[in-house]
């Protein structure tokens, strides 16, 4: 059952596919903010999985997010995220990004509830009108 307070963890190196250089969102090889960005949608996704009917899944809606520190190559990155508010089908997160020094990033992320078959499902029809 999804009620607030679910947590989960994340955790990455980063090599040089995960840099700002590699993924086109800098020059410099340090982890890319849009990297982080994915290990927090990817951390808050991976928390509520057990908890949704089978079929069900989560979409990313919404993101609020900082990036306040950069993270050279080869360090850990680790992300938590706790479910604050369940509303309807919308779910709402709290996110944090650390690496071994410290705090990178921090924000919000919503993301809501689906079933899989019928969102794939207009996804594919998009066009073929």
């Amino acid at each position: 059952m999804l009620e607030a307070g679910i947590k989960g963890r994340g955790e990455t190196v980063v090599t040089h596919d995960n840099t700002a250089k590699f993924v086109g969102s800098g020059e410099l090889e340090v982890f890319a903010t849009p990297s982080m960005i994915a290990l927090m949608e990817q951390t808050c996704q991976k928390s509520v999985a057990d908890a949704l009917e089978p079929g069900q899944g989560t979409v990313g809606t919404h993101l609020d997010i900082s990036h306040d520190a950069a993270t050279p190559l080869g360090m850990k990155v680790t992300v938590d995220s706790e479910l604050l508010e369940v509303d309807g089908r919308k779910l709402v997160f709290e996110v944090t990004a650390s690496d071994d020094c410290g705090p990178i990033g921090k924000g919000r992320h919503e993301r809501f509830i689906i079933w899989n078959d019928k969102f794939i499902a207009k996804a594919n029809a998009k066009g073929k009108k």
